[in-house]
């Protein structure tokens, strides 16, 4: 291979990895086909406990620390930590109970895939025909907000 083009290819290796996709999926029974970031920030804070044909929101949320739960949670505009704060208070005051947290990309798409209203988010390369994409989350810098 000439020089110039190991460069170029290198340069889309390196931006590739820079970036990260994150799909929000979704049972494939819920009635929508996309969703605007208010609406998944209404259902990951509990303010929306139903979907249009009345059958409640499962939402799940990723266990440990990644990119993919980072990407996610920076579209929403909120930190992790913040999130377990609105979900503390909203079980004390008996409103709701927080996310189920899930091990792996793989458990929620598991998951999503078999239970009725369920909302959450893998890579966009982990997305198959199981689950419902509604949303896909493009971020290219990953460093956290202060």
């Amino acid at each position: 291979m000439k020089p110039s083009i190991l460069v170029f290819l290198s340069f889309v290796v390196w931006a590739s990895s820079a970036q990260s996709q994150v799909a929000v999926i979704a049972n494939k029974a819920v009635p929508i086909n996309e969703i605007k970031k208010t609406e998944l920030l209404d259902f990951y804070t509990g303010d929306t406990k139903k979907w249009d044909n009345q059958i409640p929101v499962i939402v799940f949320d990723l266990k440990l620390k990644s990119a993919v739960k980072d990407t996610f949670y920076n579209f929403l505009g909120k930190s992790p930590s913040r999130m377990k704060s609105i979900w503390l208070k909203k079980m004390l005051s008996g409103e709701g109970e927080p996310p189920k947290a899930l091990e792996s990309e793989e458990d929620m798409l598991k998951k999503v895939a078999e239970t009725s209203g369920a909302i959450g988010f893998v890579s966009k390369e982990k997305i198959n025909g199981e689950v419902k994409t509604l949303l896909i989350i493009e971020e290219v810098d990953h460093e956290r907000r202060p």
